[in-house]
Order: C-alpha cells, then sequence, then structure tokens
C-alpha cells in the first residue's frame, strides 16, 4: 500500500493563517464574500468551491473541538460555556449563509459542467439540504444541540462505590467479570440503581428532546421525525421498510444462535438459571481478560497490533498519539461511551473512549481506530463535502477492523488460551449485538411514529419491543424497574437519533469482508482501503461494491453470513 499517515494540516488560500472562531463579526465577512461572489466561469465555481471547503473546514474543525473539550470534561462549565456559545450564537448565524451558498451553486450555469461521477452525490446532499432548509428551525436546532449534551453531562457524574472505592460505571462493569457470583450480582444492582436513580430526570429529557424534533419535522412539511431524520442522514438507498425488513430477519435468522450461545454459557458455568450478571463471566478458576492495565499501553499495544495487520495502520495512531489526538480511560466528569472524531483541516482525527482494562476496551479502540484509519484515507479529497461518507460505510471500516484485528491480538493476550477465549467471546458479540440494534431501531420509529405519548405508554411500548429481541434462556424476574429504563444506557437515543440501524447493516459488511480476509487477506485489504478513499465521492451501494460487498441485508443473506460466523466460531 502507498499511503501515508504523514498527514498535513489542509494549507489555508482563503481565509488567514492565524483566523480563528472567536465571534460572529470578524466570521461574518468571508462568507459574506462567498455569497456576494461572481461566479462566471467553471473556473470561478471551482475556486470558489475550494473556498467553501476551506471555510467549511475551520468552522467543523472549530466545533469538533468544543465538543471533545466537553466531553472529555462535563465538569468545566468554561468548556461547556463555549460548546453552547458556538451552538446558540454562531451555528443559529451560520445555517442562513450555508442556505444561501447551497441556492448558489444549485443556481449556477456552470454546475452542470463539473464531473458527474466526482459531485454526485456532493450536489445530491446539497439539493436535500436546501429541501430540508427551514428558518424556523435554526433556534430549535441550536436548542437541540445543546440539550443532547445534557446527557454526557447527567452520565459523566455517575459513579458506584465496589469494595470502599469509587468507580465511574464503564470502570464498574469488569467486577461483572469476576468469578464470585455475589460480587457480579451487587456490583450489576448498583450499576442498575444508579442509573435509576436519574431515570426520571433522563425521561424528563428524552421527552422534550422528542417534542423538539417532532417539531422540526413538522416545519419541514414531514408527517413524523423519523421520516425527516432519513433525509437528513442521506439514506438514499433504503427505507423504513429495509429496516423493518431487517428486525424480522434478525428474529428469524440470529436469535436462535444468540438463545443457543445462552444455553451453552449457563452449561459451562454450571448453573440451573441464568442471570444478567453472568452474561460476562468464566466458570471458577478462570481469570477474566485483563488485556492492558493503562491508557498508554492499550495505545501501544494497539499501534503493534495494527502494524502487524498492515504497517499503514499502525502508523496513523502512532501519528495521532504524537499528535495529542486520543483520550481513552475512564474517569469521573467524563462523558460515556467512545467515539472517533474527524477533524476537517488538521486530518488526524480524536479518538474518545473509557476503557477500564477489559477485552471490550480492545474492541472498541480497534473500532474506533478503524474509522481513524477512514479518515486518513479520505484526507486526500479535494472538497470537505467529499469527505462525508454515509454513517453506513463509517461502521463498516470500523467493524471490519475488529474482525481483520483479531489475526493479531496475541499482541493484547500473549497467552494461547486466553487469545482463544477473547476470539470466542468476540466472535459471540458480533452475534449477540444484532438483538440489541434491532430492539434500539424498532423502538426508535415506535417513538416517533408517536411522538406524543406518555412515559408510562412509552415504557410499555419499550417492554414490548424489547422482549421480542430478549433470549428465554435469561432470567430477568425481580428486574422489571431496571428493565423499563435500560434503554437509557444507550446515548445514541438522545445525542445521535436513528444512527443505530447503521450498526447491523455494517456489521453484514464487515463480516462479508471477514469472508474476503479469511481467503485472501491482500485482496480483502485492498477492498477495504479501496472503498474507503473514496470517501463520500460515491453511493452507499457503490462504495460497499468498491469493497467487494453486496448491499443487502435480506433475510436469505443474513442467515448465510450467521453461518459462516458460527462455522469460524466452531472452528477456535
Amino acid at each position: 500500500m502507498n499511503f501515508t499517515a504523514d498527514i498535513k494540516k489542509l494549507p489555508r488560500h482563503f481565509l488567514p493563517e492565524d483566523f480563528t472562531l472567536r465571534d460572529w463579526e470578524t466570521t461574518e465577512p468571508y462568507f459574506q464574500n462567498l455569497a456576494d461572489r461572481v461566479l462566471d466561469s467553471r473556473e470561478a465555481l471551482e475556486q470558489w468551491l475550494k473556498d467553501v471547503s476551506e471555510l467549511e473546514a475551520v468552522v467543523s474543525e472549530d466545533a469538533c473541538w468544543r465538543q471533545i473539550r466537553m466531553t472529555c470534561d462535563t465538569e468545566n462549565k468554561e468548556l461547556e460555556e463555549a460548546f453552547t456559545f458556538f451552538m446558540m450564537e454562531l451555528q443559529p448565524k451560520i445555517q442562513p449563509f450555508a442556505d444561501q451558498l447551497n441556492r448558489k451553486l444549485i443556481a449556477c450555469p456552470f454546475t452542470q459542467e463539473l464531473d458527474n461521477k466526482q459531485y454526485f452525490t456532493y450536489l445530491r446532499n446539497v439539493k436535500k439540504n436546501i429541501d430540508l432548509f427551514r428558518e424556523e428551525n435554526i433556534p430549535l436546532q441550536a436548542e437541540l444541540n445543546v440539550m443532547q449534551q445534557q446527557f454526557g453531562v447527567i452520565s459523566g457524574k455517575m459513579t458506584v462505590v465496589v469494595n470502599g472505592q469509587e468507580f465511574t460505571l464503564q470502570q464498574a462493569t469488569k467486577f461483572l467479570e469476576d468469578p464470585d457470583r455475589s460480587v457480579r450480582e451487587q456490583v450489576y444492582r448498583a450499576i442498575s440503581d444508579r442509573r435509576f436513580q436519574d431515570h426520571k430526570e433522563l425521561d424528563v429529557l428524552y421527552s422534550n428532546l422528542v417534542q423538539k424534533r417532532n417539531e422540526v419535522a413538522r416545519n419541514a412539511g414531514f408527517s413524523n421525525y423519523r421520516d425527516y431524520r432519513f433525509a437528513e442522514l442521506g439514506r438514499f438507498d433504503y427505507n423504513k421498510d429495509a429496516c423493518y425488513q431487517f428486525h424480522e430477519a434478525v428474529k428469524l435468522h440470529v436469535m436462535p444462535l444468540v438463545d443457543r450461545l445462552y444455553a451453552e454459557k449457563k452449561k459451562k458455568l454450571g448453573l440451573d438459571v441464568l442471570r444478567p450478571w453472568d452474561i460476562e463471566a468464566e466458570p471458577a478458576g478462570i481469570e477474566p481478560l485483563r488485556p492492558f492495565k493503562t491508557g498508554d499501553e492499550l495505545t501501544q499495544k494497539a499501534i503493534v497490533c495494527f502494524r502487524k495487520l498492515e504497517p499503514f495502520f499502525g502508523d496513523c495512531l502512532a501519528k495521532m498519539k504524537e499528535m495529542g489526538r486520543l483520550d481513552l480511560e475512564s474517569r469521573k466528569g467524563k462523558a460515556p461511551g467512545g467515539y472517533n472524531c474527524p477533524l476537517a483541516e488538521t486530518g488526524a482525527p480524536f479518538i474518545f473512549m473509557n476503557a477500564a482494562g477489559q477485552l471490550d476496551d480492545v474492541t472498541t479502540m480497534v473500532h474506533e481506530g478503524g474509522h481513524a484509519i477512514h479518515s486518513f484515507l479520505s484526507h486526500h479529497l479535494q472538497l470537505s463535502g467529499f469527505k462525508e461518507y454515509p454513517t453506513e460505510i463509517a461502521e463498516v471500516a470500523s467493524m471490519a477492523m475488529e474482525l481483520f484485528s483479531m489475526d493479531h491480538w496475541e499482541v493484547f493476550f500473549p497467552d494461547a488460551a486466553e487469545l482463544k477465549r477473547a476470539k470466542e467471546q468476540q466472535l459471540e458479540r458480533v452475534i449477540t449485538i444484532f438483538p440489541w440494534i434491532a430492539t434500539i431501531d424498532k423502538f426508535q420509529h415506535w417513538v416517533y411514529e408517536n411522538p406524543v405519548h406518555t412515559v408510562e405508554e412509552r415504557v410499555k411500548n419499550w417492554r414490548r419491543i424489547l422482549e421480542e429481541f430478549s433470549s428465554p434462556e435469561i432470567d430477568f424476574s425481580g428486574l422489571e424497574d431496571y428493565r423499563n429504563y435500560f434503554w437509557h444506557r444507550q446515548l445514541h437515543l438522545f445525542e445521535v437519533p436513528f444512527y443505530y440501524i447503521e450498526y447491523g447493516i455494517a456489521q453484514l459488511g464487515a463480516i462479508g469482508l471477514w469472508m474476503q480476509f479469511k481467503q485472501n487477506k491482500k485482496d480483502a485489504l485492498g477492498n477495504y482501503t479501496r472503498a474507503l478513499e473514496l470517501g463520500g465521492t460515491r453511493t452507499l451501494p457503490e462504495l460497499f461494491a468498491a469493497a467487494g460487498l453486496s448491499f443487502d441485508f435480506s433475510p436469505g443473506y443474513i442467515s448465510g453470513l450467521m453461518d459462516f460466523v458460527k462455522k469460524e466460531a466452531e472452528s477456535l
């Protein structure tokens, strides 16, 4: 591969090198320049597009850093205020200009002369943004951007005490692997109690988010927020019916495998009844997997693992470490979850996660590392808009990396028996994630098709959907209060609505790439990088095709992929 991780900050030609986004007074002239400029030739249009892209990259990176800093320290009021200032003061003034520039582009006669193959998806997105833009939604969207971050603020304060020591909820999950069943139950209940303590506050937050999102959709002429959000996310290549088909395929072809896995787990642990605090446990005498102790150790091992797979991949992580683009360890006051945040101007993204020394953290690191590789591979594209790839292919990048990297997990698990266990557990999760994806996605369809609902109605329908995708092998009796609000742990519902089915679609793509990898590693990695370096310059089916994949989530296709994973798990 002839790729380099020596990523360079984009040179500025339109904005001064020392320009920073401080206030609207010093920013507006650049937007006004673009709005007023005469586009009297194709060359003038292409230069204008480059200047628009440069301004977009600077604004986007500034907004991203404000969010990154706030999620790294949710208790710092100055960082929260800096983020809120952008969302409430700057973004509402930028949006009308963005719409004006979109309309100027589409109205320009020279736009028709642009290379259709290169610009098709970009112009399609521009037209979509014009169709969705409504002046009256600007203040609502600003409020939503700020409100959504309250989930991280509330969750970042959640801690539990185990053995006299305070832990974040992420750190405490390692005790769910403890050989002592009483310890596991105690910690499971402590974590659940702590979440339940704030369930009313989170319910109020979610109800307000649903109400405002529904208002945004109505203003834009949609009958519900689900249909608006599908348009906003650029889901040009599938619709709600395809999601319903996915839900049914999971019930038909995945749930039997999940039931079998949990039945085997119960037998392996020698239990008459499998409880939720037993899912991550090993039989007595087998110590939990502890692949690293610190964030630095996780970073170093991930770099080695990636370099063994493909030197360029490891170089990307090393470059991010050098640039200070990693915050990996869990701590009090840090928002929950994990993400890779692309940074449009400087190119090297930022990985945020809450590591506590478990296998899950290795999976998260290589997952976010896959996203990071995507950022590096698409940074060369000429316009910021070309790098706005569909979320479904973005998740293929990350989930395929989870599976590819297993070939070199001896870096994390030098003991052969532990390595085998780690791979077994990872393949179990490849299967067991599908029911949760289907649950969260189907729940959101109900919520936004029925936006005027009570909390009681929401609980009732959540439980109905949850039971559809729950294995009868696990006994949840006596845990009804926890189960009623189990969805509160899923940040996507609060912060990025309807961004979840992507994980299911992408897992299918990732398994398809892994099948290729098992046959010919070089060809599979070539297909992987070929698709990712296209960024967002092709449609979603075309990006899947570039990776040698079918864009298909029919029951028959899913059944074949599940059989492959099952055979791979059995071969271990």
